[in-house]
């Protein structure tokens, strides 16, 4: 574990020699919304391949970019691409960002996904915070050796996802004309769609959504201490609900359609 230790230092020390100021506001932008990162001022990218010890995004729809400069007046740093279990990738290697993210010293986690819904209450198209999560896979990211310098060896969940900053995000969708829903957010391993089973199963356990991806960068930041916020964007209703297909195509079309309230959003909680 002390070799994943010094891979992040190493990083982290490698950002920070070319970097003009520290980021304090990190964003993950999921399929179909790096849109946002287009809208960043005095930008500094890095391609992901030529970031020490980091690994590549190999999904359609995301760039694979890491972005640092201003957005509405606050340092930040977003990733165009993130991740996924499903890619081959160890847990700790998808969350390798963030905790490279707390030792550039990020004080803020802003995390977004495109989504399916389970809840029938929800529709394609809306925005959801989370407020909280069941992980549908058995590997997660605090499995094995666990070193101090990163986070204790048992972390609490009572509050994954920051109970202030999702009030802060109601009320900037409120001040939007948006009535921001909360919902559970399943973590589904992929990289295939789930089955009408599965979905029956998961909606019974209490998921209101379910994805691929943002459960692990959640465990990460409680890890090491950085409070976050997560908004999902549904691009379309479950297996069995909907009738149709799935595709990542129609994906990234519906997230792409709501990347512009999901800017504006993000410009009110910065």
């Amino acid at each position: 574990m002390s070799v994943y230790y010094d891979k992040i230092i190493e990083t982290s020390l490698f950002l920070k020699e070319k970097l003009p100021v520290a980021p304090k506001v990190a964003l993950i932008l999921g399929s179909g919304l790096g849109e946002l990162s287009d809208q960043v001022e005095n930008p500094i990218v890095f391609n992901y391949e030529d970031i020490i010890n980091f690994p590549q995004s190999t999904i359609k729809g995301h760039k694979g970019q890491l972005i640092f400069g201003q957005y509405q007046g606050v340092d930040v740093m977003m990733m165009n691409g993130r991740f996924h279990y499903y890619e081959g990738y160890s847990m700790k290697e998808v969350v390798f960002p963030i905790y490279v993210m707390k030792q550039l010293g990020v004080t803020k986690l802003i995390l977004t996904n495109s989504c399916g819904a389970i809840n029938t209450d929800i529709e394609p198209g809306e925005l959801v915070l989370l407020n909280d999560f069941i992980s549908l896979v058995s590997d997660n990211p605090l499995m094995g050796i666990n070193d101090d310098r990163i986070g204790p060896r048992f972390v609490d969940m009572t509050e994954p996802y920051n109970l202030e900053l999702i009030a802060e995000a109601k009320e900037a969708g409120k001040e939007l004309g948006l009535d921001l829903k909360e919902g559970v957010y399943g973590f589904f391993q992929g990289a295939y769609y789930e089955t009408r089973a599965e979905i029956a199963a998961f909606g019974k356990m209490g998921c209101d959504l379910i994805g691929m991806s943002t459960v692990p960068e959640t465990i990460a930041a409680n890890h090491c201490g950085l409070p976050l916020v997560a908004i999902s964007c549904v691009t379309n209703m479950a297996t069995g609900i909907q009738t149709k297909k799935h595709s990542h195509e129609d994906v990234i079309e519906v997230a792409t359609k709501a990347s512009q309230t999901l800017i504006q959003l993000i410009e009110k909680i910065l």
